[in-house]
């Protein structure tokens, strides 16, 4: 008898994930921010151990804030876009090199402050009430698997 694979590597089809790009009105720092968003929702978001992105020269920290919505079960993730902090590993000897101090998530989206994300497959941002006059409003964007943050963001669900 022979035993059948349950599944072929090359036969699985990731799925695309959908993500809520937050751009801020106002430069604000982000406890205040979320301070902000902690007294409008049911929603308590709190600091995370930070994504960390480690290149040749320099590991990157991005903060991370999370909270679980009581009632969807559903837990929503914010990312800065820009990293708070970077370490360098090594001098840098060449002369063009990409990298920098300090590295953006979606480098094309680079005025873009936070990433949101949620544990559900169809996300709706709305059930998050963001303070009037302090953020634009959330903009749907669909990264494919073979983006480094859709990797990024598999890694630390």
């Amino acid at each position: 008898m022979e035993i059948q694979k349950l599944y072929d590597l090359d036969d699985i089809e990731f799925e695309d994930i959908a993500i809520g790009l937050v751009r801020l009105a106002k430069d604000v720092p982000a406890h205040e921010f979320f301070y902000k968003i902690n007294q409008i929702n049911g929603l308590t978001f709190s600091r995370k151990k930070d994504v960390i992105i480690h290149g040749a020269y320099y590991d990157y920290y991005f903060p991370r804030f999370e909270a679980y919505h009581k009632f969807t079960k559903t837990c929503f993730t914010f990312i800065s876009n820009r990293s708070s902090e970077s370490k360098q590993k090594k001098l840098q000897t060449e002369l063009f090199t990409e990298e920098e101090n300090i590295k953006f998530l979606l480098n094309n989206q680079v005025d873009v402050e936070y990433i949101l994300h949620t544990s559900e497959q169809i996300p709706d941002f709305s059930v998050i009430l963001l303070p009037e006059n302090l953020v634009f409003p959330i903009q749907d964007y669909t990264l494919g698997s073979e983006e480094e943050l859709y990797q990024i963001i598999q890694y630390y669900e």
